[in-house]
């Protein structure tokens, strides 16, 4: 997630690759990095040591061994950002001196594309000027919200996982198109502007989905047809568990 936030940021020309310095334990992890142009090491000390805002995006049973290493380093002029899921920001302000800035955020894949939808949330050293300089950063990849600690979880259920229902959607869409007869490169380019556009109806008319939905259907038409079978099918409820799903999930890991 950490490699799609920043192809985001370097496409949107926010900054500069010779500005951002990476640290994995082996080269394999570093290799996509150096392609992007950016200055990598092997030393998580030397990151804290070179930059004022540092991320944290490593798996979640690794974090407090990262924590632990980099905590004499950490001064009050750093911002530290975790990208980790399942931390709190109880957790990574009782590892880190109790002067650190802390926030927490959950960002989506399509951050890669600048169509990113982003949460975050402040611990208690980090003020307004903090808030603003992540969210004037991350706009570049698309939405960023700052959200309650507690919309966190709620987010992975519905955005950061949700990319991956509305992928399943668009291919069970072209495969639809396929059945019928159309062929696959063409059904798979439509399912996805269709469902572009549809996002971008929402967005920019501010309409309910529902009311948007009523607009398509007429009376004894095809879509009313259609949304029948979905409804039969139990497609609302189905997704509504894998929200519920993915955030008791989310919420799990941050126990474990």
């Amino acid at each position: 997630m950490a490699g799609g936030l920043v192809r985001g940021l370097l496409q949107a020309g926010k900054v500069p690759a010779s500005n951002i310095l990476a640290s994995a334990p082996s080269d394999k992890n570093l290799g996509a990095w150096r392609e992007l142009g950016c200055r990598t090491t092997h030393c998580n000390l030397e990151v804290v040591h070179r930059s004022t805002l540092v991320f944290l995006a490593t798996k979640p049973h690794i974090l407090p061994g990262v924590l632990e290493e980099i905590r004499p380093a950490v001064g009050s002029h750093h911002i530290v950002v975790s990208l980790v899921a399942g931390v709190t920001i109880q957790t990574l302000q009782r590892l880190l001196p109790p002067w650190t800035k802390v926030l927490r955020i959950m960002p989506n894949l399509p951050c890669v594309v600048q169509a990113g939808a982003m949460v975050f949330s402040r611990g208690s050293n980090a003020g307004d000027e903090e808030a603003t300089l992540l969210k004037n950063l991350l706009s570049s990849c698309g939405l960023c919200e700052e959200v309650p600690e507690s919309y966190i979880d709620i987010h992975t259920g519905l955005s950061g996982s949700g990319v991956a229902y509305v992928y399943l959607f668009a291919e069970a869409l072209a495969e639809g198109a396929v059945k019928m007869g159309m062929p696959g490169a063409l059904a798979s380019r439509i399912a996805a502007q269709t469902l572009l556009g549809a996002a971008k109806m929402l967005l920019e008319t501010g309409e309910h989905p529902a009311k948007l939905r009523g607009d398509v259907c007429t009376p004894g038409g095809t879509t009313i047809y259609a949304l029948h079978q979905l409804e039969k099918g139990a497609l609302r409820a189905t997704v509504m568990n894998a929200v519920e799903a993915a955030t008791n999930r989310a919420c799990d890991m941050a126990k474990d």
